[in-house]
């Protein structure tokens, strides 16, 4: 079968609810993608940061190979001998006081949502059913009912309704809106530290800083959503840490299992996840030991490879080159890390599918941001590579 062949399978059988480059992969390794073809690729995407550490690792490739030959799910009725170690591995690296492992970056947002709420009424005594949890435009947390209720994308939203109320939206990296918002009912502010899907949009610098201290004055849980970028993606382990701050709690999810299985996980101070309690909430896959082993290894190869300073030299590196090409429909070229958004006066598509020509993969956002975040393990040499691609259809 042929790329052609695929795609009307895909096309005939299949939901259309993404519209995917005509490229189909049938085979992985490092930066590089190979198609049903033969033809190859650099990814640009790395899954939406969902493979930081490459496709294939070989040593996380292990460590799910060994799990899956014991025991892969025992759901959590009983006890698993990797999931203890799981959570302290990201005590370890994290400094947070406990976590709670669950599957899609949506299902930790839910339990992030819910923690909130139930510390609210638990510990800070908002009244039965008023809890509001603070939300930023343009976020972009997931897909499920109450998270696009809090979403401003009207295509997130359209049919979809009735939506789940308890939520305010704040604009984005205006603190005075969010300083109006607050009142004796805000149970948490959830915010990305980086608009990924909005096209890598940074805050002005201060803002969550100033956001934290807001939220602690008011007695209000500051929540940061890192699930694309976390885990290095910003060039940091977090992106938040670019302002000094410790959110009460953080969001991950996609690069924890290096593209190899679902995990993901909230992390907390003691006092937010310690609000739940047997029966409350739960996930049967969630915390299964073939997704803690993985994890294990994923979080592993990320510090032992160096990836997070990787990404940090790497990232300030390929902006800068951007930034050199001179090209009429840019507007404005934003990264951290490497993750990189090149903002066009024009429709971003197009160019997406030219690079895909020249073997580049990358996909747009919001209809004029090209977004470049290729897996952390990219080198110098194939980001020059990229770099001559890039200018060549840019400029063309």
């Amino acid at each position: 079968m042929n790329t052609q062949d695929y795609i009307v399978l895909e096309e005939q059988f299949g939901a259309h609810n993404y519209h995917p480059l005509d490229v189909v992969v049938t085979k992985a390794e490092g930066v590089w993608v190979t198609d049903v073809d033969g033809n190859r690729y650099l990814d640009c995407l790395a899954a939406y940061s969902a493979v930081n550490q490459g496709h294939c690792h070989p040593k996380i490739y292990q460590a799910f190979i060994e799990q899956a030959k014991n025991v892969t799910l025992t759901s959590r009725a009983f006890r698993n001998d990797k999931l203890s170690l799981l959570y302290k591995k990201l005590h370890e690296v994290t400094g947070y006081d406990l976590s709670l492992p669950m599957n899609s970056g949506a299902e930790a947002v839910e339990t992030a949502v819910k923690a909130a709420r139930k510390w609210g009424y638990a510990v800070k005594g908002i009244p039965d059913g008023k809890a509001e949890i603070i939300c930023a435009s343009n976020n972009f947390h997931g897909r499920t009912t109450t998270i696009i209720s809090f979403s401003t994308e009207e295509a997130y939203r359209n049919n979809f309704g009735p939506f789940t109320p308890g939520f305010r939206i704040v604009e984005f990296g205006n603190i005075d809106s969010l300083k109006q918002a607050l009142n004796k009912n805000s149970a948490a502010f959830l915010v990305e530290p980086i608009q990924g899907e909005a096209g890598i949009i940074i805050p002005p610098e201060g803002y969550l800083r100033e956001a934290a201290r807001l939220c602690k004055e008011h007695n209000v849980l500051l929540i940061v959503d890192e699930i694309q970028s976390g885990l290095g993606r910003s060039g940091k382990l977090f992106a938040y840490e670019y302002e000094g701050i410790q959110p009460d709690a953080v969001i991950i999810g996609k690069a924890l299992s290096g593209g190899f299985y679902p995990v993901s996980a909230v992390l907390s101070k003691k006092e937010v996840l310690g609000v739940f309690n047997p029966g409350e909430h739960g996930s049967t896959f969630g915390g299964n030991p073939l997704a803690a082993a993985t994890a294990i290894a994923a979080i592993d190869v990320l510090i032992d490879e160096h990836l997070i300073e990787r990404s940090f030299e790497l990232g300030k590196y390929f902006l800068e080159k951007l930034r050199e090409i001179k090209c009429t429909h840019i507007k404005t070229i934003r990264g951290r890390g490497l993750w990189i958004g090149l903002e066009l006066d024009t429709n971003a598509r197009p160019y997406c599918e030219a690079l895909m020509k020249h073997g580049i993969l990358c996909k747009e956002t919001h209809d004029t941001v090209i977004r470049f975040a290729p897996p952390l393990v990219i080198t110098k040499e194939e980001i020059d590579w990229a770099l001559e691609r890039i200018a060549k259809v840019l400029i063309d």
